[in-house]
């Protein structure tokens, strides 16, 4: 089973720089996307062979998660049932027979951590929904987390300490979810892996520079990690200032 996750930063605008076109190549069992950036309606994106989800933001232009899928879902929960986080479109999780899958998109805690309190509660709250999830059934979570949690998974880790995607809470809130149960299937396959970066900055021509940040995973239950058969970074797909992570897992 393959799966697929990228924060395409505006779903219409990536659409125009090669979205199809990875799409159709990948071949993926589930393909989950973040920061869609629509409202409902605002696209028609009919894909031979799969169900496509959606979670919209309040907000227009703003946030947004989406899952398309081969195989049609026992259930589908949009948000994380609670109402404070669910004005943003960030959670969407599809339930099967043998496990579920969470899509989401997590805040960001904005320059000069405006929006730390935020993200803390975000943090906490999510950990709790999908540990929820975790004692029904196992657990794959995808998406753009907004943290760097190690040294290793960013360019410049001490001229980014305390920063957004790299402060301590940020990072101890990351290490909570691990301890909670689940595994940073990346690094379980790869862990002394460096310069494996998902998201560059548009400035000071980052992206051609490799100076960049690992902050979209997958992560699962720890119970399934021996399943985990491939876990890669696509770093040579353009088309939003992310790029596409990916998990191969037998379940």
């Amino acid at each position: 089973m393959r799966l697929i996750s990228w924060n395409v930063n505006g779903l219409r605008a990536c659409i125009k720089k090669g979205f199809l076109e990875f799409f159709e190549s990948i071949d993926a069992d589930f393909f989950c996307i973040q920061e869609t950036k629509l409202q409902e309606g605002h696209i028609e994106l009919d894909i031979s062979g799969y169900e496509d989800y959606w979670c919209y933001a309040e907000k227009k232009g703003y946030s947004g998660t989406a899952v398309f899928a081969k195989k049609t879902p026992l259930s589908v929960v949009r948000n994380i049932g609670i109402e404070e986080h669910s004005r943003e479109g960030r959670a969407l999780t599809l339930e099967y027979e043998d496990f579920y899958l969470v899509c989401v998109y997590t805040p960001n805690a904005q320059d000069g951590l405006k929006r730390i309190d935020y993200r803390m509660d975000w943090d906490d709250a999510f950990r709790a929904y999908v540990s929820s999830l975790d004692k029904l059934k196992p657990v794959i979570i995808c998406g753009d987390l907004n943290v760097a949690h190690q040294e290793i998974d960013l360019k410049r880790p001490q001229a980014n300490r305390g920063n957004a995607g790299f402060s301590d809470e940020e990072r101890e809130k990351f290490t909570d979810l691990l301890v909670a149960g689940f595994t940073d299937t990346f690094r379980y396959l790869h862990p002394d892996a460096r310069d494996a970066y998902t998201w560059w900055s548009f400035r000071s021509n980052a992206r051609a520079n490799n100076t960049g940040w690992r902050i979209d995973y997958f992560l699962c239950s720890d119970r399934i990690r021996d399943k985990i058969d491939k876990a890669f970074i696509c770093p040579e797909i353009m088309g939003s200032d992310h790029c596409p992570v990916g998990l191969d897992i037998t379940l």
